[in-house]
């Protein structure tokens, strides 16, 4: 679907500031997964994910995206940024119109779209993520703050994006609302068959929700691969200031201890799994 070669960006170019954020940085977006982008602040996230749907442009390398150049002369910029939506932390301090539907709908209309068409993209964008038709008419200030953060949402939907890249999507949130907008993360990669690619500095999200990961470190793509094949790399990981989920942390110093399980669980479902079968074959030797 999407495919980033080798690509390099500087800000400040040819000044004093001049400072290189992403160097030679190559990945593949593939449909319907969902890929956790993760880094130590200053790694070069937020910089690579504006990439992704033209904002910024590299000083080398290339993106394509079906597989057509986005830095193609020829190439429509607005086309891409309606199929690679962006999620940006604190998505709901861009609310701005006076109804809940009005500013969901506003995207949608700015597309060209009808009235009508961008109301019924906008409603169908609102159930996906939960918010009651009672809200429709209602001032997005007067939502709670996960019910803000699932219209800002909601907004990017409309558009039908192929590609919805979010940065920290529940920054901000208490523990439950945060696990309610990942579970809503994972029912709109399941429902519009989109890849998501997710920034976050959650490490136990990232392992529960992600396909794959990324790891950037030093403006560099140093790592990518399964959940199990990064947050397995424990030790790796610390050493440049990421870390791993806790229970993964947990579990790995048990196994040390002589705890006889194979591997650190990356999950806490997995720990309990692993932990009860050791118990329960314990249990049926001492009979």
């Amino acid at each position: 679907m999407m495919e980033v070669r080798n690509l390099t960006f500087t800000y400040g170019k040819k000044t004093v500031n001049e400072c290189k954020v992403l160097d030679d940085i190559s990945f593949e977006i593939r449909e319907g997964e969902l890929i956790g982008l993760i880094g130590s602040s200053g790694s070069g996230k937020t910089t690579l994910i504006k990439h992704l749907n033209g904002l910024l442009k590299a000083d080398s390398g290339d993106i394509l995206f079906h597989g057509q150049s986005i830095y193609d002369k020829k190439y429509v910029l607005s086309k891409l940024r309606k199929e690679v939506g962006l999620v940006f932390q604190y998505p709901e301090q861009q609310l701005f119109k006076n109804t809940v539907l009005a500013d969901v709908s506003f995207g949608p209309l700015n597309m060209g779209l009808s009235h009508e068409d961008a109301e019924k993209s906008a409603k169908e964008s609102l159930e996906l993520v939960g918010i009651d038709s009672d809200y429709y008419y209602v001032s997005p200030l007067e939502l709670s703050g996960g019910q803000k953060r699932c219209v800002a949402i909601a907004g990017v939907l409309a558009m039908n994006p192929k590609i919805l890249v979010m940065d920290e999507p529940a920054a901000g949130l208490d523990p439950g609302t945060r696990r309610s907008i990942y579970q809503l993360v994972e029912r709109i990669k399941k429902e519009r068959q989109i890849a998501v690619v997710l920034v976050s500095h959650h490490m136990e999200d990232v392992a529960e929700y992600a396909d794959r990961v990324l790891v950037l470190h030093d403006h560099r793509l140093v790592r990518q691969g399964t959940v199990r094949e990064i947050f397995n790399q424990i030790d790796y990981l610390k050493s440049i200031g990421i870390g791993v989920p806790q229970i993964t942390d947990v579990t790995e110093k048990l196994r040390l201890s002589g705890f006889p399980i194979e591997h650190a669980a990356i999950t806490v479902d997995e720990a309990e799994k692993m932990i009860l079968e050791v118990l329960q074959k314990r249990k049926g030797e001492r009979r």
